[in-house]
Order: structure tokens, then C-alpha cells, then sequence
């Protein structure tokens, strides 16, 4: 039996994930850093819109020609479908997974920098990221442990995980979505 398509997967996951803490740890989204937009401060959203205006102008220059390719052999729909939005998500699932529920509960009991380190190793060496080792991808483990203590970095500083989830989610959306998985 094939597995379901990435974006109900994904979008299942997280659903999953969000009515645990929501129902059964009976926590606030907000604990993990899922505060409304009217909380948001004038420079969250700032930072966001700066994120997503910028991203979507370095990450097609940088990556045109994969994208062009990707596009002409596959068509716009399924670009967005099945490159972009699966991969948007799954960077956010990522960091309610590895920011929001850990790295807050890992502070909490061991302090900053020990709670940041351990979720940011875990999110390193974690299960989401074998599939990219196991791939052979031209990723190291030292460029996922950095990029990841930026995002956690990020997140201790804001308590917004909205921000660290978008920028994931868009990284993810072009670097492995739009050009790894539609791709030859």
C-alpha cells in the first residue's frame, strides 16, 4: 500500500502533535510559542514579512536553474503541491517538534544553554534529518547543528515560533521541495 501523499502526512503529523499538547498535556499553544498575531510585537511582524519577501528573492536566484527544470518537467500545480507546501509544513512541524516542545521543556529543567544544546544535538542527529544523511545529500552535520542553533537562538530570544517556523518551512520549501523531490 503506498504511502499517503506528503502534504496529508505532513499536515496529519502536525495536527497530531498539536492536539496532544492542546488535549492531553492540556497545555496553551501559546507555552510553545504559538502566540496569536495580536500579541505578536511590531518587530516579530516585521521580521516576518522581511523573511518571507527577501526568502522568495535569494531562494529563486540562488536556485533558478533547479527550479526552472523542476517547473518545466513538472508544471506549476505540482510544484506547489507537492514541492512546496509538504516542505513549508514539515519545517514547521520541525520546530514544534524540536523548538517548541523540547528546547522550551529542556530550558525549563537544565537552563539555556544546556536545554538548547541538547534539542539543537537532537534535532541534528534526529530522526528527521536521517532521511537527508541516509540520501547522501551534501548537507553536514556541522551546517544542520548551525542552522539549528540559529533557530533556536531565535526562538529563546522572541518565544515566536511562528518566525523560526516560517523561515524553516521556506528553506525547507525550496532546498529540498522545489528542487529535491520533483527533480531527477
Amino acid at each position: 500500500m503506498p504511502l499517503p501523499p506528503l502534504l496529508l502526512f505532513v499536515v496529519i503529523r502536525l495536527g497530531l502533535v498539536l492536539a496532544l499538547v492542546r488535549y492531553f498535556a492540556g497545555l496553551e499553544l501559546s507555552v510553545i510559542g504559538l502566540r496569536s498575531w495580536r500579541n505578536w510585537t511590531m518587530s516579530e511582524r516585521s521580521y516576518l514579512v522581511q523573511v518571507v519577501l527577501i526568502s522568495n528573492v535569494v531562494f529563486p536566484l540562488a536556485l533558478s536553474s533547479s527550479l526552472e527544470r523542476t517547473l518545466s518537467e513538472h508544471g506549476l500545480v505540482s510544484l506547489i503541491l507537492m514541492g512546496f507546501l509538504p516542505y513549508v509544513m514539515y519545517g514547521f512541524f520541525q520546530e514544534v517538534v524540536y523548538r517548541g516542545l523540547l528546547q522550551t521543556e529542556l530550558v525549563r529543567r537544565w537552563g539555556v544553554v544546556g536545554g538548547i544544546l541538547t534539542s539543537n544535538a537532537f534535532y541534528t542527529f534526529g530522526p528527521l534529518h536521517a532521511n537527508a544523511y541516509a540520501a547522501g545529500w551534501p548537507v553536514t552535520f556541522t551546517s544542520i547543528f548551525a542552522i539549528g542553533l540559529f533557530f533556536a537562538l531565535i526562538f529563546k530570544r522572541s518565544g515566536n515560533l511562528w518566525l523560526i517556523g516560517v523561515m524553516h518551512g521556506i528553506g525547507n520549501a525550496y532546498i529540498v521541495g522545489a528542487t529535491g523531490v520533483l527533480g531527477p
